[in-house]
Order: structure tokens, then C-alpha cells, then sequence
């Protein structure tokens, strides 16, 4: 069996959440390609040194500085849709060279194949798409213009559990058009790195009050960590540990006082710290939540959303009361 798996390029949650599904396939011995581009890309080359990867559309994007991401949103739409359409190109290309079973594209709209002999699968959270404040009456036309995307997909796959009274992503991934519709729709199961972490063998690692984990588009990674900084300057006897979430930076350690910055950690070193700690502050990222609830540390995680991102706030107030259960 081949199998070609792709993510988005937003952030490194899409790449990140790809990894068990990887491993999954390599151990039922099918032969696994990659495709992406930009940090997500380098996430799984480094991850999976041994795998072929595809090179597919870039796809640069970033957010606001502010409190809104609505203008962010319109001026990056037409990226997403040459993005889309190139990925499309590309995989018309690669597929009349060789022949894959199945194609995995976690968000990326443009990777479907008209082949009778070729499965291809749609990889999302959000069945619903949550809109900011003075927008939502336009969530429905949000709704169906995604569904114009997935249903070009033989099956769409949503990562959690089917139950509404236990699970994730709430109202994104759990709606009537998931059972009224003739789109196949398959819950999976939430998909994280450190599904398996029971069975490693964790490294030692230094104590610290508070581990940080950022991620997300530009500038806000940035204003968030500034943010942290600060915060964490005026409590020196709390030590934070900061990871940047910087894939392809070299793993240079910068110390400054009781704040310690590290661009990225392998997953064992990131479990173990997270396990470790008192305190998680992490963007509200749905896959950073699955990663936090697989290590069973949701608890005593700061979720903090991008501003005027509404999936994250959305999340965060899900996962607060998810939590207090």
C-alpha cells in the first residue's frame, strides 16, 4: 500500500498531529511519502530523516499585529486559494507518475485526485467554522463554502471522539451536517505526538515553574513570547521555560536570568517538561490540546487564544469547561 500524507503549513499543529498517523502506517508496512511546504515540511523531515518528501505549493502566511485578524483573513484568502489550486496542479503531476492508494491531506483543500483506483481523504476539525463578533451571521455561508472544499474528498476524517458529552472540539467538530449529509464523515480519535508516551523511556530533565510552548502565525508568536518575557521578568524566583517553537533554527539555548528560550525540543524532552512543570501556557491550538490531553496535563494548562482568532478563543472556553468536569 502507498500512501501519500500532506499538512498545512499553519503553524506546525497540522505537521505535528500527522506524526502518529505516520508511524501508524509505517508499522502496517505501507510505504509512506510526505508532501508539504515551510515550517511544516521541516517538522516532518526532521522527524522522518528516512521518508521521501514532496515538495508542494508554499504558502506563506501570517497574521495581524492587533486585536482582529478579519482584514488578515481577507488578504491572505487569495493565497490560500492559488495555494490551493497549485497543490491541486501538482498532485495531478505527481499522480500521473506514480500511483499512490491514498492520499491523506490534512487541510490542504487542493489535494484531492479524481481516481477511481486512489482513496482520498480530508483531514479537519472544523465541520463548523467559528466567525469574530458582527460576523457570525455569515458562519452558515462560512459552513457551506467548506463543505464545496471536502466534498471533493472520498472521506472526511475529524480527529476526536464522537461523543458530544466527551470530547475536544465541541461545536467545530460535531454538528448535524455530520450525520444529515451524504458525505462520509469518520471520527477518529484525537491524533497526537505523544499518543504513545506511556511507553518511552523519559528523559531527566531540570525543574521549572512554568513551560511555555509557542506556535502560531507571526507576528503574534512573536508578541506572545515579548509578552511572556516580561511577565516572567517580574517573578524571578518562578523559572519558565520557553520553547519557541522555532523549527529551523538552530538548538541554541539562551538563558537570561530565571527565563530560559529554546527553539524547538524533541518530543520526549517536550513530554517530560511538560509532565514536570506546575504551570503549561500554550496557545489554544486544537492540536496543542490534543498534545496536552494525550499527556493528561490539560489541568494545569494557561491557554491563551491568538487575538481575534475565534477557533482558539472558541477552544479555550470549551477546554475550561471540559476540564472542570
Amino acid at each position: 500500500m502507498r500512501v501519500l500524507i500532506a499538512p498545512l503549513n499553519w503553524g506546525l499543529g497540522h505537521a505535528s498531529r500527522c506524526i502518529p498517523l505516520i508511524i501508524r502506517y509505517l508499522r502496517a508496512d505501507a510505504e509512506v511519502v510526505l508532501a508539504g511546504c515551510g515550517a511544516a515540511a521541516t517538522l516532518l523531515r526532521k522527524r522522518f530523516p528516512n521518508l521521501r518528501l514532496l515538495p508542494l505549493a508554499p504558502m506563506e502566511l501570517t497574521y495581524s499585529a492587533g486585536h482582529s485578524q478579519v482584514s488578515a483573513m481577507l488578504r491572505n484568502f487569495p493565497r490560500i486559494l492559488y495555494s490551493a489550486i497549485q497543490d491541486h496542479l501538482m498532485l495531478r503531476d505527481i499522480v500521473a507518475k506514480e500511483h499512490f492508494d491514498l492520499i491523506i491531506s490534512d487541510n490542504r483543500f487542493g489535494l484531492f485526485a479524481k481516481s477511481d483506483d486512489t482513496r482520498c481523504v480530508y483531514i479537519t476539525h472544523q465541520i463548523t467554522i467559528p466567525l469574530p463578533s458582527g460576523w457570525q451571521w455569515l458562519e452558515p455561508l462560512a459552513a457551506w463554502l467548506h463543505k464545496q472544499v471536502y466534498k471533493r474528498f472520498d472521506e472526511v476524517w475529524i480527529p476526536d471522539e464522537m461523543d458530544n458529552n466527551c470530547n475536544l472540539s465541541g461545536r467545530l467538530g460535531h454538528t448535524e451536517n455530520t450525520k444529515k449529509t451524504d458525505i462520509s464523515f469518520r471520527y477518529i480519535g484525537p491524533l497526537s505526538r505523544f499518543a504513545e508516551w506511556r511507553n518511552w523511556e523519559m528523559p531527566k530533565v531540570a525543574a521549572y515553574h512554568s513551560v511555555a510552548v509557542l506556535s502560531g502565525l507571526e507576528p503574534q508568536r512573536t508578541l506572545l513570547e515579548k509578552a511572556l518575557i516580561t511577565r516572567f521578568a517580574g517573578t524571578p524566583d518562578k523559572k519558565l521555560l520557553l520553547v519557541q517553537g522555532k523549527i529551523g533554527n538552530p538548538p541554541t539555548i539562551l538563558s537570561r536570568k530565571n527565563i530560559t528560550l529554546i527553539p524547538y525540543l524533541d518530543d520526549h524532552t517536550l513530554a517530560a517538561h511538560l509532565q514536570a512543570c506546575d504551570h503549561i501556557i500554550a496557545r489554544s491550538g486544537y492540536s496543542t490540546i490534543m498534545d496536552l490531553a494525550a499527556l493528561e496535563v490539560l489541568n494545569k494548562a494557561e491557554l491563551i487564544p491568538t487575538p481575534g482568532q475565534p477557533e482558539q478563543e472558541y477552544l479555550a472556553k470549551h477546554i475550561a469547561r471540559y476540564t472542570s468536569k
